[in-house]
């Protein structure tokens, strides 16, 4: 997938984008103060471990600053199966179609890395109502929801999409 000109797109994070990923991912007003801490941990884990970290990034940027940014990964004891564990459009360029670039770039990176599926976590809670929308509009489907679990009234739900040339629905096969 080619990125619009203007920005270019960086796969390697840098001792100074710690800062930057708090920053944005504050000014979105979507994460608790222990959600921003979480997302800076993650690059720092990138920055002290590299690839063994298992996060991989992906920032949209130009002479402005960042644009938004996605961290993927394999999910551990797993083969083929990947987690977008961060997806972040700086608020001032929301609606430029820059999220569902990223979310491509990472299916695009891990279907390159033998990844054949992509998952991706959110709360149930009313005000993620439009991120729910914004994953399904980006093709992945509601795979599971999970009550109460970040907290009382607060499902976690979790979106898959396949990668690569079958994008048919998972069937469920029975527990034996």
């Amino acid at each position: 997938m080619d990125v619009p000109p203007g920005l270019t797109l960086r796969t390697e994070v840098r001792s100074a984008d710690c800062a930057t990923v708090a920053r944005l991912v504050r000014a979105t007003q979507m994460f608790s103060a222990e959600e921003v801490d979480i997302a800076v941990e993650l690059v720092s884990e990138r920055l002290a471990k590299g690839d063994s970290s298992g996060y991989r990034f992906l920032i949209l940027e130009d002479a402005a600053g960042w644009a938004g940014y996605s961290c993927y990964g394999l999910i551990p004891c797993t083969t083929i199966s990947y987690d977008l564990y961060w997806i972040v459009v700086d608020p001032t360029r929301q609606r430029q179609g820059l999220g569902r670039l990223l979310v491509a770039l990472a299916e695009e990176a891990a279907s390159a890395l033998g990844g054949r599926a992509m998952y991706i976590d959110t709360s149930g809670q009313d005000r993620y109502r439009p991120t729910r929308q914004f994953y399904e509009n980006c093709g992945y489907e509601l795979a599971a929801c999970l009550p109460d679990f970040y907290a009382l009234g607060d499902a976690k739900c979790i979106f898959r999409r396949r990668l690569g040339g079958d994008m048919r629905p998972h069937q469920a096969l029975p527990i034996s």
